[in-house]
């Protein structure tokens, strides 16, 4: 079989660049993948041919338009293996999807009632839910993360109690690595009677999708890590769940009927989907679905996972650098995070970005994770279907020659 990144990197034209006198190295996948062409075609086509409002217009654009962005709603249905295309709701983004669901269930929270999170998470699965819990009285607990980088679950089943409510989790973290027993922590929070809320940024990219399978109550993931544009996530909602949830923002496709002190809501999915919608966003985020289905996620997730382990194994052969996450023999996401003694983060993401190599420095917006690992932060490189190992091998080169600077 042909290697992935050989098939793949001529589709996206960003990676001709020159960056500092080199060839372009982007390994700053997990927090904004590149586009392939097809999907920036899919969008230029939009606006040059077929755009409009949706839904209300009863014109031939209006009617284009309409049609394309419903299609995205099937295409991530058969995607993430979605029971009804209802149950997709079109947001911002990751960010986005976790608040309108920290939003819509802290409405039914008391004091008192518990909330569960982890060590390991991002601010945009923690924020929300310190904002939900100020205005029930609701108490925020947190899953320990191990030294190895995995959660603690005994520790879970101690936290899990009558009043827990809600349990928030990511699916892979956005520095370890982790890839998080998802199933296995569904079904602990279901029998203690909460509700499951599955940040899956991190993994959607990457991993073949069933998320009726995974047993969780809400999924959300944003479409810019997964090859397609900014300004546009999805959030799924098991269906029983999120119909019995009043809306959280009030506007106009929300809605079937206003009075001036009453409305009825829409049908789902369009109860939460308030105003216009980002109808170009959809069409790229079909031609992204569209380009890794082509691929086939079982080989973007092979791939991708042999990345990981071949900078995990280079890494580690350099003196002075420390890996963060779970070690060589255990499965991790498809990014690797580490730190250079004697070096901030910082300073060696500039060093790499002199050699034109893109990679990601700083907390990654995970501060209680870092003071867990006791660190400021961490240099993070991270990978997709067009990052190639010659990539990776000139990235731990440059990260080896970094000793000079110390």
């Amino acid at each position: 079989m042909i290697r992935l990144d050989l098939e793949t990197r001529r589709d996206f034209p960003i990676l001709d660049r020159i960056v500092n006198g080199r060839p372009l190295v982007y390994l700053d996948s997990a927090a904004s993948s590149q586009k392939p062409r097809s999907v920036i075609d899919a969008m230029s086509r939009y606006y040059e041919q077929s755009h409009a409002n949706v839904h209300r217009s009863i014109h031939t654009l209006g009617e284009e338009a309409t049609e394309l962005y419903e299609l995205a709603r099937d295409r991530v249905q058969r995607f993430i293996g979605a029971g009804r295309r209802e149950e997709i709701i079109f947001t911002r983004g990751t960010t986005d999807g976790v608040s309108l669901v920290a939003e819509t269930l802290g409405r039914t929270l008391t004091t008192g009632d518990e909330i569960v999170v982890t060590e390991m998470e991002h601010h945009s699965n923690l924020i929300p839910w310190q904002l939900a819990a100020r205005l029930c009285g609701a108490v925020i607990r947190a899953i320990p993360v191990l030294d190895d980088g995995r959660l603690d679950l005994d520790a879970f089943d101690r936290l899990l109690g009558e009043r827990t409510r809600v349990v928030a989790f990511t699916h892979v973290s956005n520095v370890l690595g982790t890839i998080n027993p998802v199933p296995e922590i569904c079904q602990r929070a279901r029998a203690a009677g909460a509700t499951t809320v599955v940040d899956g940024a991190q993994a959607a990219p990457h991993v073949p999708l069933d998320v009726s399978a995974l047993g969780c109550d809400f999924y959300a993931f944003s479409a810019h890590k997964m090859l397609g544009p900014t300004g546009i996530g999805v959030l799924w909602g098991r269906h029983e769940t999120l119909d019995r949830l009043e809306p959280g923002r009030g506007g106009s496709e929300m809605i079937k009927e206003v009075w001036i002190d009453r409305a009825e809501w829409n049908d789902l999915p369009w109860r939460f989907e308030p105003g216009t919608p980002p109808i170009a966003e959809a069409t790229g985020l079909t031609a992204a679905i569209e380009y890794l289905e082509k691929v086939g996620m079982e080989r973007v997730n092979e791939h991708e996972r042999a990345l990981a382990q071949q900078a995990l194994d280079e890494l580690t052969e350099i003196p002075d650098v420390t890996v963060w996450g779970p070690p060589r023999g255990i499965d991790r996401g498809a990014v690797v995070s580490f730190s250079v003694r004697g070096l901030h983060p910082h300073d060696v993401a500039a060093l790499l970005d002199a050699e034109g190599i893109a990679v990601r420095a700083g907390h990654h917006c995970a501060q209680p994770l870092m003071r867990r690992c006791g660190i400021v932060g961490t240099v993070r490189a991270s990978f997709s279907v067009y990052t190639s190992p010659d990539d990776v091998s000139a990235f731990a080169h440059a990260v080896a020659g970094l000793r000079t600077a110390l």
